[in-house]
């Protein structure tokens, strides 16, 4: 019984110090925050297909240009809807982990030889329980394909050309987040950095709103622009000295964004005066 209980107390040991380690459940508690701040868009494949025209001659055509508004719509909301349900999906399981790593570890740690034998098969549900709920994790950590239940392009548009099957699936792009060392503020104007992906398409638009804080003041109207923005760094003039703005950046709106849920935001306070402009401005 001795070497029984050893044999199965390390197979439960095994499993807490790999697949429910801290630093495992961690490193996903981390992705899934990362996840919840991603875009989340609708992906066409293909992206163009070949179509006649009156004379019949064969032109490139996008193939956002012949999907059917309504449908399109459609399959956005259930995209939106897939998207919700996957990331709350994400925080429960994350959950039912954590709570599984306690259960496994009180076992390990508080039961005697006998209690812990005597339980071992209620202990063995529970691991392949937990199993399963990391395959479930793993797989929802990448966005899934949309299942197309209704035609997306009019045939009539079509002129007797083949159309190739259409495929929808979700995919992301990381959330832009502010730089807070590389932006800073001065007398009357500001730059701004913010981290972007690697691969990002040189003439990505960005939408960067500028706020005057007014800390509440009945007597001063707030002040707000946007501006559109092609890079990952922006300088903004015509600030007033002495002021508190708030600067947000995000991804500008497409056709294809299915869900935004988060953006950064940075403060910054310009400076008084020239003697001052040349520290660094607070940021939050």
């Amino acid at each position: 019984s001795w070497e029984r209980y050893l044999e199965r107390r390390s197979v439960v040991l095994q499993f807490l110090h790999s697949s429910l380690s801290l630093h495992h459940l961690q490193h996903h508690q981390n992705k899934a925050e990362l996840l919840k701040k991603c875009y989340f868009y609708l992906e066409i494949e293909p992206k163009h297909v070949n179509v006649r025209d009156q004379n019949h001659v064969m032109h490139r055509t996008d193939i956002l240009q012949l999907i059917d508004t309504y449908q399109f719509q459609r399959m956005k909301k259930v995209g939106k809807t897939q998207t919700e349900i996957q990331l709350s999906l994400l925080t429960e399981l994350l959950e039912q982990l954590e709570r599984g790593r306690e259960e496994l570890s009180c076992y390990v740690e508080t039961s005697d030889m006998i209690t812990f034998l005597s339980q071992w098969d209620l202990i063995m549900q529970r691991l392949s329980k937990l199993s399963e709920f990391m395959e479930t994790l793993l797989s929802l950590q990448v966005p899934g394909k949309l299942y197309v239940k209704h035609c997306l392009v009019s045939h009539a548009d079509l002129r007797s050309t083949r159309l190739p099957n259409i495929r929808l699936s979700l995919c992301t792009k990381i959330p832009l987040i502010f730089d807070r060392e590389e932006s800073f503020a001065r007398k009357d104007w500001a730059k701004l950095r913010w981290f972007t992906e690697n691969q990002e398409p040189h003439l990505e638009q960005y939408e960067l709103h500028v706020k005057l804080l007014t800390n509440g003041s009945q007597t001063e109207v707030g002040y707000g622009r946007t501006q559109a923005v092609t890079s990952n760094t922006c300088v903004v003039q015509d600030l007033h000295p002495g002021r508190s703005y708030e600067f947000t950046i995000r991804r500008s709106h497409t056709d294809t964004l299915v869900c935004e849920r988060w953006y950064d935001s940075i403060t910054l306070r310009t400076k008084t005066n020239a003697v001052e402009d040349t520290d660094g401005s607070a940021c939050t």
